[in-house]
């Protein structure tokens, strides 16, 4: 109806041509993510070592990185509390580290706001496998439906003023309209090469820490071992030389046996290597130096230091930036007054050696203002 009065006073809408092909594609049913987060859970971050501190370095470093509330005309905005004490269950950083982690295990994170007569007063960081788009008739989200001991909850963004309850976040994904891609989903192949590798690892140690050999009986040709002499040389095996505590321990023979050792092979060699470029893969992924991990091998970056600016700068910062720009967004609708928020790296040790470079370089421009020096480097006006 609406359409064809436009049509009618030569009105027109501003709308996106793709949206009836998404409504046709996805309809206005529960979208849900094909990616079982559990097992990327279970197998990644909760059991490889790599994953999990690739993880946590993100999270942590990008939650550690202060966010600055700017408004015009006033000095402390309401919005510095909400964030400063998000819920009376988590401080700042928790908050912002689980949110941040959310996004690298599963590419989606969601912030619920909750408002009591339209004041926002908390913000909780929700469960994304818990978590359902609801797509409108157009194929864009209008809600969200959040599940979980067997109860439901549906959260509605009201179009009119703006205001949503959630505010979900999603990495990039080419193949999907309303789910992000995360990195461990990316690098999940390399994660099962590397999980694989722990697995034989500890199967060599459960084996005298080293590999097996073979009990050769030499007794003559056509001569077995009996039942029982067999039953009786296994049971000593597991008993007195499996186990890191019996590695290297001697094995004394009768009876015609002979030990026969067996080395690594080239292949158990190229297993190992494969293990190693695995864990280099994973890193890659999420964006960490792998000097940073500390793996074998890696000579990308000719210091720590080096790689520890390269991981801020084009990792973490990025991050939080888009995070930033996201939160103002969404709670902007929520407030009267104007306002963005944007990360503070004045103090920021990582980029220490930049900021003194910075100051270096601009405090020796004569042709400069004290004025303009000042907001080149970031400073307030002085007063």
């Amino acid at each position: 109806m609406l359409d064809q009065l436009a049509r009618t006073f030569g009105l027109t809408t501003k709308t996106s041509a793709a949206k009836p092909l998404i409504a046709l594609a996805l309809g206005s049913r529960p979208a849900s993510p094909l990616r079982d987060y559990a097992a990327l859970t279970r197998e990644g971050f909760a059991r490889n070592p790599i994953v999990h501190r690739c993880v946590r370095l993100i999270a942590g470093a990008a939650a550690s990185t202060p966010l600055s509330i700017i408004a015009e005309g006033r000095r402390d905005h309401p919005v510095s509390g909400l964030l400063a004490r998000p819920n009376p269950d988590q401080s700042a950083q928790e908050f912002l580290e689980a949110h941040y982690g959310y996004l690298q295990i599963a590419g989606n994170a969601y912030a619920e706001l909750a408002a009591l007569d339209g004041e926002p007063r908390e913000l909780f960081s929700l469960r994304p496998d818990r978590m359902r788009v609801l797509p409108g008739k157009r194929g864009w989200p209008d809600g969200w439906e959040y599940a979980a001991n067997g109860r439901k909850v549906t959260f509605a963004r009201d179009r009119a003023s703006g205001r949503s309850p959630i505010l979900h976040t999603r990495l990039f994904h080419p193949g999907d309209d309303h789910y992000g891609l995360s990195p461990l989903e990316a690098a999940a192949a390399a994660v099962d090469v590397h999980n694989a590798g722990s697995h034989w690892a500890k199967g060599l140690l459960d084996n005298a820490a080293r590999p097996s050999g073979a009990l050769v009986f030499n007794a003559g040709e056509g001569s077995n071992l009996t039942e029982d002499q067999f039953d009786r040389l296994k049971a000593e095996l597991m008993e007195a030389y499996t186990g890191p505590a019996n590695a290297g321990r001697p094995m004394l023979l009768e009876g015609g046996l002979e030990w026969k050792p067996m080395a690594l092979s080239p292949a158990d060699m190229d297993f190992i290597e494969a293990r190693r470029e695995a864990a280099r893969e994973i890193a890659q992924a999420f964006g960490v130096p792998p000097l940073l991990l500390g793996l074998p091998g890696d000579n990308t970056y000719s210091n720590y230091k080096e790689a520890n600016l390269a991981f801020w700068r084009q990792t973490v910062l990025p991050l939080v930036r888009r995070t930033a720009e996201a939160l103002t967004q969404w709670l902007r609708p929520w407030y009267a007054a104007d306002f963005r928020i944007e990360p503070d790296m004045s103090s920021l040790p990582a980029l220490a050696g930049e900021r003194a470079a910075d100051w270096a370089r601009v405090s020796v421009a004569s042709f400069l203002t004290d004025t303009e020096k000042r907001h080149l480097l970031g400073l307030p006006e002085a007063s």
